[in-house]
């Protein structure tokens, strides 16, 4: 099968526009402890469409059941991005594929297959002529499935550069309307990507009108680097995540790309469709949503990313931000509006706040985050728009409640052994209460909970902080604990941070009883 005369204009008419391929869904989730369930998933595609993506990559149908649901629920709620299932070239991953992409407004294939001497001899065990074979013949398959198929040729840039060009011609005759060139293992530079991206939009002669794509990892720090040099060789798909997250390294970070394009639109000369505006608060989603910590001097959404603490810095930054400020806060979505309500606010101008910062709410989750709003505006006189974005952060992406803090004390103290006494309710509407001591008050509350629970459970990373400044900031717990042998992540959000730290806690226990489809009533 050829690609149709329409297909190949429709593709080439975008090529002026970089268009951004997102798989946080997907290879994000791949990052060890970064595990997501079908309704953070939901919220994640969500905020992805608001941000102008243009392909959605949702999950691997045939890996678990969870990933064909995600990818089913994700296919039904979003509309204007394009929604990506992956599949290896076999015809139960492709046909998975298309069932879970069934219901999309706009759907797509992704088939993939190594072609590098490596992958062939060890992994797939497979001669080049029997790789060709496999590629050419599932995305004929996947074609006849769905009108729009991406190849992708894993560990491309160590693949002899011949054979990768044999490989992308037989593929785009087969039906692939977008042929992507990953650095899988973030072995390559931009120099040599630039070459050999270059290479085939000469050498491969059906190109024309193929959108070539390029998906790079982090390993040597070069992700972004890479993208943008395969965008200045003709490139005109790039696959990222949001917060760089993914295997290993992690993957070129969407909003880091995005921006280098945006700012420096003099050098590049392209664009994308990006509403950049929406990429702080859809890092913020994704870090908690995941448990993954944003580092604070990340670039375009860290912490610091827009601080200057340096006299001269600051002095420069009064008397004109551009003299240290090469992108205005604005631009990202980061609200220079600091304080904003408090206890006697009413809902309506709660909800004006939150269309401000971005967020879209129904009546019934207004209801829930007005509720707790007044909770915290009477721990706390004034309330910042860190506060009300850690509210929806939590309301959107925690895990079903297995088990529900609902009173917790502690004492210590230089003279007194510490003491946590925890009760907790279960899913089923039981009680338990215990106590425990411990090296301090957090140590001893861990203990109860473990008790409790009947789980063995590891700590591995403790992090916290404050989220605005004060004595009255809300502490920010972020940990990873073991549990099984699995890796866990949890984040909790109080005035107190000794009960941050126990909701932080429990949310990675109930994360891990989700996963292992645990509902134990004890």
């Amino acid at each position: 099968m050829t690609t149709t005369k329409s297909s190949a204009s429709t593709a080439a008419q975008e090529q002026d526009v970089v268009r951004i391929f997102d798989t946080t869904l997907r290879d994000g989730e791949q990052c060890p402890g970064a595990s997501l369930n079908t309704q953070q998933k939901i919220e994640i595609a969500r905020a992805l469409e608001l941000l102008n993506v243009d392909v959605i990559e949702a999950g691997f149908p045939i890996a678990s059941p969870g990933d064909f649901e995600a990818v089913q629920a994700v296919s039904e709620v979003v509309h204007s991005s394009r929604i990506a299932g992956l599949a290896r070239c076999t015809e139960k991953d492709i046909q998975a594929a298309a069932d879970a992409l069934k219901n999309a407004a706009k759907k797509r294939i992704h088939v993939f297959c190594a072609t590098s001497e490596i992958h062939m001899k060890y992994k797939l065990k497979k001669s080049r002529e029997e790789v060709l074979r496999m590629s050419t013949e599932h995305t004929r398959f996947a074609r006849s499935l769905v009108d729009d198929v991406e190849f992708s040729a894993e560990d491309a840039t160590r693949s002899d550069p011949g054979f990768l060009a044999e490989v992308v011609s037989a593929v785009i005759e087969a039906g692939a309307t977008t042929v992507n060139i990953p650095d899988t293992v973030g072995y390559t530079v931009p120099d040599a990507y630039y070459e050999l991206i270059s290479m085939l939009m000469a050498k491969v002669p059906n190109i024309a009108g193929t959108v070539i794509s390029v998906h790079c990892h982090d390993d040597l720090g070069l992700a972004v680097a890479n993208s943008l040099a395969a965008v200045r060789a003709g490139a005109r798909q790039v696959e990222c995540t949001i917060n760089g997250l993914g295997e290993r390294a992690g993957n070129c970070s969407l909003e880091e790309f995005v921006m280098a394009l945006k700012v420096r639109n003099d050098h590049y000369k392209e664009q994308t469709q990006i509403n950049s505006t929406r990429l702080y608060p859809t890092s913020r989603l994704v870090s908690t949503s995941t448990g993954m910590m944003v580092q604070r001097n990340k670039a375009i959404v860290g912490e610091n990313a827009f601080a200057h603490e340096s006299g001269i810095h600051q002095h420069g930054v009064l008397s004109n931000a551009s003299t240290y400020e090469i992108i205005s806060p604005a631009d990202v979505g980061i609200s220079n509006n600091k304080l904003v309500l408090g206890k006697h606010s009413g809902r309506h101008a709660f909800r004006d706040r939150l269309a401000h910062l971005g967020y879209q709410v129904d009546d019934v989750q207004i209801d829930k985050a007005f509720e707790q709003f007044k909770i915290l505006a009477d721990k706390k006189k004034d309330i910042y728009d860190e506060d009300i974005c850690s509210i929806m952060d939590q309301l959107s992406s925690v895990a079903p409640s297995i088990w529900e803090l609902e009173v917790l004390q502690t004492t210590g103290g230089t003279q007194v052994m510490p003491t946590a006494t925890v009760r907790l309710k279960n899913v089923g509407g039981q009680v338990f209460q215990d106590a425990a001591t411990g090296d301090g008050p957090i140590d001893a509350a861990y203990r109860a909970i473990q008790r409790i629970c009947k789980l063995k459970i590891k700590l591995q990373d403790y992090q916290i902080r404050a989220l605005t400044s004060g004595t009255e900031a809300q502490g920010e717990v972020n940990l990873e604990v073991q549990i099984d042998g699995q890796m866990i992540r949890g984040r909790g959000v109080s005035t107190d941070i000794i009960e941050a730290s126990a909701q932080a806690y429990l949310s990675a226990v109930n994360r891990y009883l989700v996963r292992n489809n645990s509902t134990k009533k004890q």
